[in-house]
């Protein structure tokens, strides 16, 4: 079964028997120098001025984010599942929360949100995606955040890049925290966060807020090279299994280029079956179709030919499908991927297949390669 599910992604087997090997003790000498040499590679990926690591899924971090860096009001992006998410943790956490709501598909504007903050004086921290998994938009949060600091440059900007770490270039300028996830471009298990951080959101982390997820208390002991509480010990090896396999693979630049080539030609080639792509401003990460059929398609893939693509949620719940773009994928597999769907349409008497989908990742995929384009 080829998984191509935008979280959790393939494993790498490199990375598999690294997490293999016997498990360390997170207070020893031993665990300590694998930790730093983590954060070293981290420190490269992300380009801030902290990286911390916490035993958590997403969400935990967003949660840490918001109760750490937000003191009054949050000024929250929704325009999917995970937008959403951001308003609920202010609300449940005390917070005040203003929300710029869109369809799935429809991305934020540097206008809408300056406008919310000028309205709305008591906001000291902004949370947006820079991918929105939900629907596969991509908003334009380097804009949006430079906009704001423009205006207040005491404001935060937590930045969701979940599935945007990993995947393409992120101007951190104006950015205050930068969330990833181990499930994702990271190519991991499920169960590690990580944070980058500015040093104004360092500042403004002050003693920390809450328990568990109280970023000064974390600060303070990573750059000692542990943690506050137990590491997760085996991810930790394995992230730095996967940041050295990537650097094997020619390095994140190289990654970036593969990735948004790949996306292009697997874009290209759905669209040249007479697919839709869904939102406006698309990621990287995956791409997303609405279809009719999203359903009998989705469900054809994983049954007839062994692919496994998402779905949708809530309102979209049968009516896309997510391919995801993340991590180290070989061309061939995803030349399977777009024949599979161009089958799925055949079986179900949309269109007789003739190869075209294959035809149009290959010609576009190694034609730049190549540079004949």
């Amino acid at each position: 079964m080829l998984l191509f599910t935008p979280g959790p992604t393939p494993v790498p087997e490199s990375v598999r028997l690294a997490m293999a090997t016997p498990t360390l003790h997170h207070r020893t000498p031993e665990f300590e120098e694998i930790f730093k040499e983590t954060r070293e590679e981290l420190f490269k990926l992300f380009h801030t001025d902290e990286v911390i690591m916490l035993a958590s899924s997403g969400t935990g971090a967003m949660e840490a984010a918001v109760t750490n860096l937000c003191h009054d009001t949050l000024l929250s992006v929704n325009a999917g599942k995970f937008g959403e998410r951001f308003g609920k943790i202010a609300v449940a956490t005390g917070l005040q929360n203003v929300e710029i709501k869109h369809e799935w598909n429809r991305p934020a504007t540097v206008e809408e949100v300056v406008a919310a903050i000028k309205a709305n004086p008591s906001v000291d921290a902004v949370a947006i995606q820079i991918s929105e998994s939900a629907g596969g938009l991509r908003h334009p949060v380097e804009e949006i955040a430079a906009a704001v600091k423009a205006i207040n440059p005491s404001i935060m900007i937590i930045a969701d890049g979940i599935t945007a770490v990993g995947v393409e270039p992120i101007d951190v300028t104006n950015i205050d925290c930068l969330i990833a996830g181990s499930q994702k471009a990271l190519m991991l298990p499920p169960g590690l966060a990580i944070l980058g951080l500015s040093n104004a959101a360092i500042e403004k982390t002050g003693e920390g807020k809450g328990y568990y997820l109280n970023l000064a208390s974390e600060i303070k002991k990573q750059k000692q090279n542990t943690t506050a509480y137990t590491a997760a010990t085996t991810l930790i090896i394995g992230l730095r299994a996967v940041l050295q396999e990537i650097e094997s693979q020619g390095g994140i630049d190289k990654l970036y280029v593969d990735t948004a080539l790949r996306a292009e030609a697997t874009g290209k080639a759905l669209q040249s079956l007479g697919l839709h792509i869904y939102p406006a401003s698309p990621a990287p990460s995956m791409i997303t179709i609405d279809d009719e059929n999203a359903k009998e398609i989705r469900d054809l893939l994983k049954t007839e030919f062994s692919v496994n693509v998402a779905g949708g949620q809530d309102h979209l719940k049968g009516k896309i499908f997510r391919i995801n773009q993340m991590g180290l994928i070989a061309p061939y597999e995803m030349v399977a991927a777009v024949n599979a769907v161009e089958l799925a349409l055949a079986k179900l008497g949309r269109r007789a297949f003739d190869g075209t989908a294959s035809r149009v990742f290959n010609e576009t995929y190694f034609k730049s390669i190549l540079g004949t384009n």
